[in-house]
């Protein structure tokens, strides 16, 4: 298994969330995602199949931005 921390932009409730773990959730290989608001970050464990590329595509799709730094 690998784990993956990701902080991303623009989350702000409950809903947002929701969003981003539904977009990440919906990727083979992934097995859980958590969600910390209060701090903007998003863990991802997963199956090694699992690209960073593959990760932040859903994000984005879900509306959101990956922080860069």
């Amino acid at each position: 298994m690998k784990t993956t921390v990701v902080r991303v932009i623009g989350m702000s409730c409950g809903s947002c969330a929701s969003s981003v773990s539904a977009a990440l959730g919906d990727l083979q290989g992934v097995h859980r995602v958590r969600v910390d608001l209060t701090t903007g970050e998003v863990t991802v464990t997963s199956e090694g199949i699992v690209t960073d590329n593959a990760l932040r595509t859903a994000i984005e799709s879900a509306g959101y931005t990956v922080d860069p730094a």
